[in-house]
């Protein structure tokens, strides 16, 4: 899924309204899992491994803190009914976790740090989530040189080339530099272009926002399964090395192999995404080589853990079969994961083939949580001596949280002010909040929704059919009932274009199916114009009930055609729904948030959305 087409359209209003404003000057994105305080409880549940083969005294402590999935959240969310995260709360339990201990602390982010966001930073382009990271780096972390493009091989050897790489990336690779980033799929929502500009520096065309002149980020994102498709080179650095108290830590970043499944094919567009292990364990190799014994991997891919009662077990506590074959095939000089990507916790000690226990981590997501791992490093071996963490909450009215990081907190502000006269415009009133939670079927009030708004914004079309992971927050409106600009972005900030194609009924049967097939876990698709039943207890490829699917009230036909509305990245086959990119008589329409716009002001108001049995589940 990709940002561009929206932020432009979204950046050209902000423009104009700079102009108008006296002085030229403006005024001022898979599920969520955030968990139940019954889970925040066993995330935050220390566990442990202990190598007491090796004396107190040869032990030196090293602390990470990890996070993922920020998404650009730059504002507090709402968990269990209290308020939590934002970047001023996350960046307060940062900087209190690290008091006294600055010079033996590295703080780590596992990809989607950006895109998928709020619009106080989707709309400039994501800049301020990395000047909040950058607020946290030490001053051994320094943007990187202005080097023009990327090294693309014309005319140049390959020792030159990979000189002229060491050297681009050599300011982000400082050892003492205390920030560590990986990519994560919607890095590259805007092709490699963007990402390298936002990392690197340079002002975007719709720039400058809140800087006069972007200069990227202050510490090193990684990615060492990225891969320039022609000449086979890391787009990014593929590992760094940090230094805590003489001791060495090596971390290698990566991204899910099958990003490309879900990013619209320009976004990675002359790029290869390789084996996540097989890259890690190449890595792991050259490390070693270099003497670095303790490693850490910081992927974007990740499971699910439900909460538990008692000791931490290993093995089987994790749901992601992705994520546990990566564990299982990793070298055993891995000592810990910081994964990410699933939205949810992780914290536990998962064995890999060997058996060595690798200590996994994942802290929900947008901010409302962090991983704070101990690490002990034998310093005769260089080998990590022990490893334990937890996954404290970062709630805003407790702790830490009721004194926000001032300095994240101004970033916040201007963010807020620069981007408000566009996103506090109200577009519609609503009877309440309307919710993307689905039912056991898999349906939600706010899928109906925004699939009605899509297949209304084609005549003709029969169906409209809406991707879950495209629904990115609850539909919240204010107390007197206005919903704004802001608010509708934020449930569809990706600006793709709706697609209408022609399918047959066979077809369609298909889609339905791969709703389940081939899926890391169901992607129950939203639906508009069509009705189905499915069943829990037959196997993926056969779930649909035969003769339950009716399109307009009518039995689907198989033979016949129908048309067919989804969103430019289901279009394309993203998530696993490669049947659309067979679909006939495509025609390009508006984009997705104009549609839903569109719609909901056509509707009496107060509008409201309900589920409506439009999918129904038996067993």
């Amino acid at each position: 899924m990709y940002l561009n087409q929206r932020r432009s359209l979204a950046l050209a209003t902000l423009a104009a309204m700079a102009l108008a404003a006296p002085g030229g000057r403006a005024q001022a994105c898979n599920h969520d899992h955030d968990g139940d305080l019954e889970d925040r409880d066993t995330a935050a549940r220390r566990v442990s491994w202990d190598d007491r083969r090796v004396p107190k005294e040869r032990r030196v402590p090293v602390q990470i803190l990890g996070f993922n999935d920020f998404h650009g959240q730059l504002s507090p969310r709402v968990v269990s009914g209290r308020p939590a995260g934002g970047a001023a709360v996350l960046a307060a339990y940062l900087e209190a976790a690290r008091s006294g201990r600055e010079d033996e602390t590295i703080i780590v982010h596992a990809g989607d740090h950006v895109g998928a966001s709020p619009p106080s930073s989707a709309l400039l382009q994501d800049e301020p989530a990395i000047s909040v990271l950058n607020l946290l780096a030490n001053d051994d972390c320094r943007h990187l040189d202005q080097v023009d493009g990327v090294v693309d091989g014309s005319g140049a050897s390959t020792a030159d080339r990979a000189a002229h790489r060491r050297s681009r990336w050599a300011p982000w690779l400082d050892p003492e530099c205390n920030v560590v980033g990986a990519t994560g799929n919607h890095e590259y929502d805007e092709g490699r272009g963007e990402l390298l500009r936002l990392l690197t520096g340079g002002n975007h065309p719709a720039g400058p926002f809140l800087e006069e002149s972007w200069r990227g980020a202050r510490y090193p994102t990684l990615a060492a399964n990225v891969v320039d498709a022609e000449s086979g080179e890391p787009l990014l650095p593929p590992y760094v090395v940090k230094r805590v108290n003489g001791e060495r830590i090596g971390f290698i970043g990566l991204v899910l192999e099958g990003t490309p499944s879900i990013v619209t094919p320009t976004g990675v567009a002359g790029l290869t995404y390789l084996d996540e292990a097989d890259t890690a364990n190449e890595y792991v190799r050259v490390l070693k080589r270099k003497g670095v014994r303790a490693i850490v991997v910081v992927i974007h891919q990740g499971g699910r853990q439900t909460s538990y009662a008692g000791p931490t077990s290993s093995d089987g506590v994790i749901d992601g079969p992705d994520i546990l074959d990566i564990l299982h095939r990793l070298d055993d000089e891995v000592d810990v994961v910081v994964s990410g990507h699933a939205h949810a916790f992780t914290n536990a000690l998962v064995k890999n083939a060997n058996g060595k226990e690798i200590l996994v981590t994942q802290a929900y997501s947008a901010s409302t949580a962090y991983a704070d791992i101990e690490l002990e490093i034998d310093r005769r071996t260089g080998d990590v001596a022990s490893k334990t963490a937890e996954i404290p909450t970062t709630w805003g009215d407790a702790g830490p949280g009721l004194s926000p990081h001032p300095g994240a907190a101004a970033i916040v502000a201007a963010a807020d002010e620069k981007v408000a006269p566009l996103v506090n415009r109200v577009i519609a009133r609503a009877q309440g909040t309307i919710s993307k939670s689905e039912d056991a079927s898999g349906e939600s009030a706010l899928g109906n929704l925004i699939a009605d708004a899509q297949r209304a914004s084609v005549p003709g079309a029969h169906i409209a059919l809406m991707n879950p992971g495209g629904i990115r927050a609850d539909l919240v409106a204010q107390p007197n009932g206005d919903v704004t600009w802001g608010a509708l972005f934020t449930v569809q900030p990706f600006g793709n274009s709706l697609v209408a194609m022609d399918l047959t009924g066979a077809q369609v049967l298909e889609v339905l199916e791969r709703q389940w097939l081939n899926q890391p876990f169901a992607r129950i698709l939203k639906p508009s114009g069509i009705t189905y039943t499915w069943d829990a207890a037959q196997q993926p490829g056969s779930r649909i009930v035969p003769g339950s699917v009716q399109i307009g009230g009518a039995a689907l036909d198989p033979s016949a055609a129908y048309r067919v509305v989804v969103n430019s990245f289901l279009a394309a086959g993203g998530d696993n729904f490669t049947t659309f990119a067979s679909g006939t008589n495509r025609v390009g329409g508006a984009i997705d948030l104009d549609a839903l716009i569109a719609h909901i002001t056509a509707l009496p108001q107060p509008f409201t959305a309900a589920i409506e049995q439009r999918i129904q589940r038996v067993n």
